[in-house]
């Protein structure tokens, strides 16, 4: 399966503006979903591999095919604190967090914290955005993208 995703993200074409590949950096420590008081968060939610397993796709279980296990569409980032694209794109992906709250889910991977995760789906160029509709696979872009641009794939990709 982690071929064929791979594959078929390939095959939907790629965005390539900037990217970066390298070495380590620091870790960031997840951020739960909702707050103390069950209030949806507006930032960008950052995933374990097991969260990842439990919010976004268990790939170890449905191997042939992928099954989105959100109840909302999702923007997921691969990034990296090390990666100057990835620095670039924080704060649009924080203000849009707040401005599609409670309509979908931007999550965040670090690579360097979840290479297992990172390495299971070949993500080897960073930034590397996956755009996960309710239904379907995932759309993919490599590289940084403005907040116009991450926009326009919410409302053409997501929110459709």
């Amino acid at each position: 399966m982690k071929k064929s995703i791979l594959a078929s993200f390939l095959l939907m074409g790629l965005l390539l503006f900037a990217s970066c590949s390298g070495a380590h950096g620091s870790k960031q420590t997840p951020a739960p979903d909702t707050d103390s008081t069950g209030k949806e968060q507006s930032a960008p939610i950052h995933l374990t591999r097991a969260e990842f397993l439990k919010k976004v796709v268990d790939y170890e279980t449905s191997a042939k095919e992928f099954k989105y296990l959100g109840d909302k569409p999702a923007i997921i980032d691969f990034y990296a604190d090390w990666c100057a694209p990835c620095k670039k794109m924080a704060p649009a992906l924080d203000e849009l967090s707040k401005e599609y709250a409670g309509k979908i889910y931007i999550y965040k991977v670090d690579v360097d914290s979840e290479q297992d995760l990172a390495g299971a789906f070949g993500i080897q160029s960073l930034p590397t955005i996956w755009f996960v509709p309710m239904k379907g696979e995932p759309q993919m872009s490599v590289g940084a993208m403005s907040k116009e641009q991450l926009k326009d794939y919410i409302d053409k990709v997501l929110l459709k």
